[in-house]
């Protein structure tokens, strides 16, 4: 049994959370082997409806494993995985994927690869655009909807990647260390998108990391995994209002408390 926890105020000791009511995702006793070595074991989880949920842990501890077995990519060795109650057999349009390196389609202009997740739907090119389009606008790149890849910056290339996720309207956002291929200001303008993207869109997002001062600042739970093979260790709620001033909210003390809690808490398995 894992433990869960939400961060209280500072001087204030961590109280239990309740056990999670409506989950979209469910993963029941998953485990998975690369040859002979044990990936992850027993893993039992569930993830919130409408919640941003990060997996964190030190590397090579099964995150980026877990977060494609529940996609539909890899195929666990036991247990089982179900969205909505239905068990995953594969890839769904209920999940999307958006992936470190982009993953663009280096012929084609921003909207098209924006739309071409309904396109492989069969959704008429009118609508596929209008949708496109507006989630082009949603992630900050109206303007260049007749851009390619070549022509934009890493940053721009992964708002496309999130963009085309959002687009196909699925229930389950996964996001394997999307931020990490770009440069800090970047990175820090995302997370402010991503948490507004959260609110607004009501999705449910898996988000795997290795930044815990990321994890902190834009999760409504955090999960942390065990070394290999990769176990729950633990469950964080940060009880942050991230409704004010981003800037703020990295010098509040309880943000400052909540990331030296986890590194104290991960800091014997990098030793």
């Amino acid at each position: 049994m894992h433990e869960v926890l939400t961060t209280a105020s500072p001087g204030r000791a961590p109280v239990t959370a309740s056990d999670v009511v409506d989950a979209t995702v469910s993963v029941r006793g998953v485990g998975k082997f690369y040859g002979n070595v044990e990936a992850l074991r027993g893993v039992d989880l569930d993830f919130p409806r409408g919640k941003l949920t990060s997996l964190l842990e030190p590397s090579g501890c099964g995150k980026t494993t877990l977060l494609k077995i529940v996609a539909g990519l890899l195929e666990a060795d036991g247990g089982t995985v179900e969205v909505d109650g239905k068990r995953v057999r594969g890839p769904g349009p209920e999940r999307a994927f958006v992936f470190q390196d982009f993953a663009l389609l280096p012929w084609a202009t921003v909207l098209r690869n924006v739309a071409f997740g309904l396109e492989l739907r069969g959704t008429p090119r009118a609508e596929r655009e209008r949708i496109a389009r507006h989630y082009v606008g949603e992630v900050g790149l109206s303007g260049f909807e007749q851009k390619y890849p070549h022509q934009l910056s890493g940053g721009m290339r992964q708002r496309v990647g999130l963009a085309r996720a959002l687009a196909v309207d699925a229930s389950v956002l996964l996001l394997d260390e999307p931020f990490s291929a770009v440069d800090e200001q970047n990175r820090r303008k995302f997370q402010e998108d991503l948490i507004r993207l959260r609110v607004s869109q009501n999705k449910t997002f898996i988000f795997v990391t290795h930044s815990i001062e990321e994890a902190v600042y834009i999760s409504d739970r955090i999960v942390l995994l065990s070394p290999r093979p990769g176990r729950i260790a633990r469950i964080i709620e940060p009880a942050i209002d991230r409704s004010g001033d981003p800037d703020a909210i990295r010098r509040d003390q309880h943000y400052l408390d909540t990331v030296e809690e986890i590194w104290q808490g991960l800091k014997e398995y990098v030793e």
